[in-house]
């Protein structure tokens, strides 16, 4: 079955160069129209957009671009008016724009890990903000976060970029919630590609193998009609997979051994994988825990 996206509209954040270059140009090859985000210059143009918007109309797609700071909440919304006023709507939002700021957090300064967190997560809630009624309206949406294995499993050097790549599962988790009735599906791409970002990351025979041309198919996947959601996909050098969050089925202390010691005496029994599964919203992890102290107290 082809996945085609003719007649929809996608947005693509941090789309002048590297990820979310490719990812525009293999949304627009299978038919979406396709507004170009990149950090324009003082007079808000983006020549990095402009390119990509010139490749998109020489294959015989259709593109405009913009330079908005998706930090900044009324450039966005001026983008997505732009992508409004030129086709009617939205389908499509790839929030790919992010930067980098690595040290340790013993000698990182604390603006730099706020410009991360407003550029990563503060970028992603505007611009999925700025679309989300638009999507409601429409009774359908395809909404995608960059989180990273940073965020997923940690990495040093990058407490500022591990913790907002975290939060966009949190997001996800609850936008999945709350787009469903609407056919609004989000889902969260863990890309792993030598780009600009990653070069001098890897060994350089390995930086040519991780091409970003080779995340996109995973972006149209999630793109599309049939998407799924609330699925953490990653994607790096041909291969992928699907990070799961799992809590261990763990058990009541109630009523006499509820104290660190208590904790301490069952470690070992708390970590047992036996049982355990995959949540689907937050409210279940209390009652799972009130169901096992109703049965541990002969409550019901």
């Amino acid at each position: 079955m082809s996945i085609r996206l003719d007649g929809q509209v996608a947005i693509v954040t941090g789309a002048g160069q590297g990820l979310g270059r490719c990812h525009a140009l293999a949304l627009a090859e299978r038919g979406a129209k396709v507004l170009v985000n990149d950090l324009g210059d003082e007079s808000g143009r983006s020549a990095n957009a402009e390119a990509v918007v010139a490749q998109i109309e020489a294959a015989g797609g259709e593109a405009i671009g913009h330079g908005a700071n998706v930090a900044d909440y009324s450039q966005v919304e001026d983008m997505v008016k732009q992508a409004m006023d030129k086709w009617g709507r939205v389908d499509v939002l790839i929030n790919n724009a992010g930067i980098l700021r690595d040290k340790t957090f013993a000698k990182m300064p604390i603006d730099d890990f706020r410009l991360v967190i407003e550029v990563h997560l503060m970028g992603t809630a505007n611009c999925t903000k700025a679309v989300w009624n638009i999507m409601r309206e429409q009774d359908y949406g395809r909404v995608v976060f960059t989180t990273s294995s940073s965020g997923l499993y940690g990495n040093f050097g990058q407490s500022n970029y591990g913790a907002a790549k975290m939060a966009m599962v949190g997001l996800m988790n609850t936008l999945h919630l709350e787009g469903g009735k609407n056919n609004i599906r989000v889902n969260c791409l863990a890309p792993t590609a030598g780009t600009a970002m990653t070069e001098g990351l890897f060994p350089d025979e390995v930086f040519k193998l991780m091409a970003p041309e080779a995340v996109s198919p995973a972006v149209v996947f999630l793109s599309g009609p049939d998407a799924p959601s609330r699925k953490v996909l990653c994607a790096g050098g041909g291969s992928l997979a699907v990070f799961k969050g799992f809590e261990t089925e763990g058990m009541s202390l109630l009523p006499d051994d509820l104290t660190p010691e208590g904790i301490a005496a069952v470690w070992d029994d708390l970590n047992d994988e036996k049982g355990m599964r995959e949540l689907n919203a937050g409210f279940e992890q209390p009652g799972k825990f009130a169901e096992q102290a109703a049965r541990k107290l002969g409550l019901g």
